[in-house]
């Protein structure tokens, strides 16, 4: 457990840095920013995945796996990376903007040009509705991505095999990755909140669809909703890094953007138990296997029209919670700046 503990204390750290720090140096394009950043953190499971097989199957005997050779030959792959990385990354100077670019006169709305204090944010009721929106974005996400295999061959029984359902969630892992980016890159034009709000409407619309695909045996039709849903479901991701900044500034959204993390930590939990949980129920209950999933579905959408609900509720922080113009001058960053003397 204590090695568990200290791998996903890194991964954090790892996961929120190259977030904060790209948002600076893309004033004009934010979304963007953090839907590459984030992109590429789903996008080294595409990497790590089939060089660890590789790996144990050249470390491994007739009487020995060979992860433990194989966690230390990627640990080392690892500080190679992170060290050149923590070498070249540098935040941008104070006032330093791209060639050409200049602040809008009048700033778009719900994106402040103030920033709050970390502890500060905490007090706000826009960080608690955001907090919901991500936590019930991924509820709904991550609940139904560990069952996409098992789902598929249940409600198409026969018809897609263990090979082919291994193939779904490779492509479904595709849109994943991929919609981070589209997504989060789409918000920087109709805004973070409109983009939520497509998410959670068109997210209930297609969770509640997917039963119906089953029942007509429209297996197109199912894989297009699940391609859509779990590109929308790493689009939030991506998105919320960006949806933070429009609320509270740049100077510690990625302190910010940690602790709201704690509500991916609670979907982790959530959406898989709500999953196995009402399917286990179903099928001792006499369901059919094929129909088993259909009132989680059903669930999930309700969850999304929550969602829908909290977003609604977003607006500007109030300018109390603004750092005073004195105290955001007296405070000096940690990190190292971009050029510097």
């Amino acid at each position: 457990m204590g090695y568990g503990v200290i791998g996903g204390t890194g991964l954090g750290i790892a996961y929120i840095s190259p977030v904060s720090t790209l948002i600076r140096w893309f004033p004009d394009r934010p979304g963007m920013a953090t839907g590459m950043a984030i992109m590429g953190f789903g996008g080294g499971a595409f990497i790590a995945a089939p060089l660890s097989v590789w790996l144990m199957s050249r470390f491994s005997t007739p009487t020995h796996v060979g992860v433990a050779e194989t966690f230390i030959v990627m640990g080392l792959i690892y500080l190679c990376f992170m060290m050149v990385g923590a070498a070249i990354v540098r935040v941008p100077a104070p006032g330093w903007a791209p060639a050409g670019y200049s602040a809008p006169a009048q700033p778009k709305p719900l994106v402040t040009t103030q920033n709050v204090f970390v502890y500060d944010a905490l007090k706000t009721p826009q960080f608690w509705l955001i907090w919901w929106i991500l936590c019930l974005n991924v509820t709904a996400g991550i609940g139904v991505l560990g069952q996409a295999s098992a789902m598929s061959q249940e409600m198409f029984h026969g018809r897609i095999t263990a090979v082919a359902a291994s193939g779904l969630v490779g492509l479904f892992s595709l849109f994943n990755m991929m919609g981070r980016f589209f997504w989060s890159s789409t918000s920087d034009y109709i805004g973070r909140k409109n983009t939520y709000f497509v998410f959670f409407a068109l997210g209930t619309l297609l969770y509640a669809l997917v039963p119906y695909t089953g029942a007509i045996g429209n297996i197109g039709l199912f894989v297009l909703c699940y391609a859509v849903i779990f590109s929308m479901y790493g689009g939030g991701f991506a998105t919320v890094p960006a949806y933070l900044r429009d609320m509270f500034g740049t100077r510690y959204v990625g302190a910010i953007h940690g602790l709201l993390l704690t509500a991916w930590s609670m979907a982790g939990v959530f959406g898989p138990v709500l999953v196995n949980y009402i399917r286990e129920y179903n099928v001792t209950h006499g369901v059919a296997a094929a129909q088993a999933y259909n009132v989680t579905m059903y669930l999930m959408a309700g969850l999304l029209v929550i969602g829908f609900i909290c977003n609604l509720f977003v607006r500007s922080v109030h300018e109390r919670f603004h750092m005073r113009a004195v105290e955001a001058e007296a405070e000096v960053e940690a990190a190292p700046v971009f050029g510097s003397e």
